[in-house]
């Protein structure tokens, strides 16, 4: 992860010093001026590590964010700012363990995550640091206060436990919409930072104060934008995975009636949904109570107090170790049902049809599942049957629901565990979430499959940015464009069938009523294939 995140923050650094010019762009926030020379592409200004709160530092861990404080003087905005604490890996912490702790035992101990453990503070890494509520802004350079053009706000993906806006190469919405819309891309707190519940925070604190952290990035939105040329009533957020699932969160949020609005649009690729428990349910109250231990605040007589006072990298260090935990392909510090912001499972709010937004356009890729079974030799080698797999992963699940599970994924022409696990993962954590959200949108709600071989997660990144790190493995100039231009179209006009529609796409029809979605995928002769194709009957009745 570190060489990977030196080799982003290079080629930033690089373009920053390949793109001065003779007159920098001024934007003045009221409580901070900002200036750029920063030009990564013709035509466009970026401006990056634009302080969009105060340090969520101290007394304010585990609180909603605050406004920044006054700034003076101008501040030069051509470097990223250092990504939120994390774990050292790209994908966050995700579960190695082949049992589920909490099939068993609701109750888990608190006390065996290294008891007696002492952590010594280290500096930050050089790449991360708990003050980390920056974001970027890309405009067109000559756009000026009175252009209000839409705005694409993103959300950036890593199991609510990694990952950096550096690594999202959004001013690429700028120049692939013909300088037609002004990009956001948004840092908020990851992992035991972000998303530590139980009532000991919601009494203390604020539960999920990472998806805090963006709503309050959609407030700064709404209230600095025009000063890059952006339209505060054009917005439309867009995001992958946890970027994604952090959508569909601000979809539901306050049960589908955010006011005042901050979207009017909403862009999801492969919406990541994982268990949603209440905010002081038995699981995430042990998960704090593994925290408390891990970094010796058990014997406090205020644990959150103590916890404000351990060091981020004992906090990073719990995440890490109780993260790895847990049942394998699964991620520990998510969001969790908090009575205010989120009122009830995101499920049950988008089944009654209550959402936040206009339109919605949401994808899936074709393999999902297979991305979180880093051994799948695991499963075989420790003689799993789909029965011991469901069990384990859904640990709230009776016998009686189990053997339901069992026999909806046991006849779908898969023949091994391996490949039933695998796809079990992809449905249910990605694949249903987006067929939830977008019969919630009807009319103004479109669905697509991104199908390019091997249609891994994440692997569609390579295909909605021009200068991903990664770039893609199938270049049809023809498909790329189709498939990039029906994000930016739903953003323009809230429609994919509108604004630059590129040839190959033929008119895509919303979910109401026809059940069909976008087949983006190729032929094995490499001719691609952009064609709308009928949902599986039998995928909707799973997800039912």
């Amino acid at each position: 992860m570190l060489a990977y995140t030196t080799l982003i923050f290079a080629s930033v650094a690089a373009t920053a010093a390949a793109g001065q010019s003779l007159s920098p762009k001024v934007a003045a926030l009221g409580y901070a001026t900002y200036q750029s020379t920063l030009s990564p592409d013709p035509g466009v200004t970026s401006f990056l590590g634009i302080r969009y709160a105060a340090p969520p530092t101290g007394q304010f861990r585990w609180k909603a964010p605050q406004p920044p404080a006054t700034i003076k003087g101008i501040q030069n905005a051509t470097q990223p700012a250092l990504q939120c604490f994390q774990s050292g890996s790209l994908t966050g912490s995700a579960g190695a363990a082949i049992t589920n702790r909490f099939r068993k035992s609701p109750a888990f101990p608190s006390g065996d995550h290294n008891r007696g453990k002492r952590l010594q503070t280290r500096d930050t890494d050089g790449f991360s640091d708990e003050d980390c509520l920056f974001l970027n802004v890309h405009t067109p350079t000559a756009s000026t206060a009175d252009s209000r053009l839409p705005v694409i706000v993103y959300m950036h993906g890593g199991g609510y436990d990694a990952g950096n806006i550096s690594l999202y190469p959004t001013q690429d919405f700028v120049s692939l919409s013909r300088l037609g819309v002004v990009a956001v891309s948004i840092q908020y707190r990851l992992g035991v930072f972000g998303f530590l519940a139980g009532e000991d925070v919601k009494q203390g604190g604020d539960l999920n104060a990472g998806l805090l952290d963006q709503n309050f990035g959609l407030q700064w939105v709404q209230k600095y934008i025009s000063v890059f040329g952006g339209d505060p009533a054009k917005v439309t957020i867009w995001g992958q995975s946890a970027g994604a699932g952090s959508i569909l969160q601000h979809i539901v949020a306050h049960g589908g009636n955010t006011r005042p609005a901050l979207f009017r649009a909403a862009l999801a690729n492969s919406p990541f949904l994982p268990f949603q428990y209440q905010y002081n349910d038995p699981i995430p109250e042990t998960l704090y109570s593994n925290v408390v231990a891990h970094v010796n605040c058990s014997q406090s007589s205020n644990s959150l107090q103590c916890l404000r006072s351990a060091a981020a990298s004992a906090l990073t260090d719990a995440d890490t170790q109780i993260g790895f935990a847990s049942f394998m392909g699964t991620y520990t510090f998510v969001p969790v049902v908090d009575g205010t912001f989120i009122v009830e499972r995101p499920s049950v709010t988008l089944n009654r049809g209550q959402r936040n937004g206009d339109a919605l356009l949401v994808t899936t890729n074709s393999n999902e599942g297979a991305f979180f079974f880093v051994f799948p030799d695991v499963l075989t080698v420790n003689n799993f049957t789909l029965t011991e797999y469901i069990t384990q992963l859904f640990p709230r699940l009776t016998t009686q629901q189990i053997n339901i599970a069992v026999g909806l994924y046991s006849n779908i022409g898969l023949a091994t565990v391996s490949d039933q696990a695998t796809k079990i993962m992809g449905e249910s954590i990605f694949v249903c979430p987006a067929y939830w959200m977008v019969k919630a949108f009807g009319k103004s709600g479109w669905k697509g499959e991104f199908a390019i071989p091997p249609g891994l997660h994440a692997e569609d990144l390579s295909y909605e940015f021009m200068t991903f790190a990664i770039p893609p493995t199938f270049t049809d100039p023809g498909f790329l464009n189709a498939y990039r231009q029906s994000f930016l179209s739903t953003a323009i006009s809230l429609n994919p069938n509108d604004q630059l529609k590129p040839t190959l796409l033929q008119t895509w029809p919303s979910w109401t009523g026809h059940d069909v979605e976008m087949l983006f995928n190729q032929t094995e002769g490499g001719a691609p294939v952009v064609e709308t194709i009928s949902t599986d009957k039998e995928l909707l009745q799973r997800c039912a």
